[in-house]
């Protein structure tokens, strides 16, 4: 791996630019440890434009470790709603329970028991360590490997192991004392200037004289992933079903995809109308069936794609979970794969259940 370039001016240059142009965001005005924890996780896979309303409220609900660690899990699934990877909320409160029981209700200010901990990996430890902390750790996300990538002119595929751990040597010897803001100030690089697609802000970065991409003229080049993502495709059926102004929920098992979270009935493969029909009829007497538009939603490994339906029936016997339209609002999270679904249900129980006149 090449690395010829002024590591001093680069930090230089890179912390005056950072002091001058950083966003304002609510986990920067007080980064206490257990906000930058919050804030960190919350942005794994996720914009900073839409974690700052989340994280606003979550903060609000559960603004200390030893709240979230005696949070229910129902209301702590509700207040993650939208923002998907529900393993990761799962994980935070396995970590404040431990914390409590281990380290006095508090984050430990050592970058190797916090990697130890539920959840934290070596990249948000190393945040938590250098910006709570102000530890001479990094802070290494795809953000800081493509920008160095870019710095080193490496032709490195950043998706392997070894590489990251060899630019994990070599950003270690550029931190200064602010290593806090050199790690905050390297994301924030990553993510205004030097960005992922389409082609990067070389003029406006402040950097860019010490860049080995840019002097070469290779930076669409890089970096290099070689990481294949491929994805099986599975097809269901959505029944949105609804008596007496509530609507069927079903609570997913508690481990797996989507765990512990609530959905609309949910059927393999593409249903017709009278399998659907068929199906509502164990609940009550069916008195419209309509078919809803079609939608998809991608995860990691896999992509669903859905056939909607909404049934109105007369209730036989309560059998199962129904909830009413606060109670869909406000106390069940429904898993964002079905948003568009769950946002028809809402404005049709708004309307009045029973009226088949309600536009879908």
């Amino acid at each position: 791996m090449k690395k010829k370039t002024d590591q001093k001016a680069l930090t230089t240059k890179l912390l005056a630019w950072y002091d001058e142009n950083q966003r304002i965001l609510p986990w920067r005005i007080q980064p206490t440890p257990y906000a930058v924890w919050v804030s960190e996780i919350m942005l794994q896979q996720t914009r900073i434009e839409a974690v700052i309303p989340y994280y606003e409220r979550f903060m609000n609900e559960l603004p200390t470790l030893v709240d979230l660690a005696q949070c229910e899990d129902d209301r702590l699934m509700k207040l993650w709603e939208g923002l998907g990877y529900y393993h990761r909320v799962r994980n935070m409160k396995r970590c404040a329970i431990e914390c409590m029981e281990t380290y006095h209700g508090n984050l430990p200010a050592d970058v190797t028991a916090l990697r130890k901990l539920p959840g934290i990996g070596e990249y948000t430890a190393g945040a938590i360590g250098s910006i709570a902390y102000d530890l001479a750790v990094c802070a290494i996300d795809g953000n800081v490997l493509r920008v160095f990538s870019r710095i080193l002119c490496s032709d490195a595929d950043i998706s392997l192991t070894a590489t990251k751990k060899q630019f994990h040597s070599i950003i270690r010897e550029y931190l200064p004392r602010r290593s806090g803001a050199f790690n905050q100030a390297l994301m924030e690089l990553g993510e205004r200037i030097c960005i992922p697609n389409g082609v990067p802000h070389c003029a406006e970065c402040p950097i860019h004289a010490e860049c080995l991409a840019y002097q070469n003229g290779c930076q669409l080049l890089l970096p290099v992933n070689n990481k294949k993502k491929t994805r099986t495709l599975e097809e269901h059926t959505v029944l949105i079903l609804i008596c007496d102004q509530r609507v069927h929920l079903i609570k997913r098992p508690k481990s797996g995809l989507l765990a512990d979270l609530y959905q609309f009935d949910f059927l393999d493969g593409f249903c017709d109308e009278a399998k659907l029909r068929e199906y509502a009829q164990t609940y009550g007497e069916v008195q419209s069936l309509v078919p809803l538009p079609d939608t998809h939603h991608i995860f990691t490994h896999k992509e669903w794609h859905m056939h909607g339906w909404l049934a109105v029936c007369k209730m036989k016997q309560q059998r199962g979970l129904w909830a009413n339209r606060t109670e869909l609002a406000h106390t069940y999270a429904i898993a964002s794969a079905f948003a568009k679904y769950k946002e028809i249900c809402f404005a049709y129980l708004a309307g009045g259940c029973g009226n088949e006149s309600t536009t879908l």
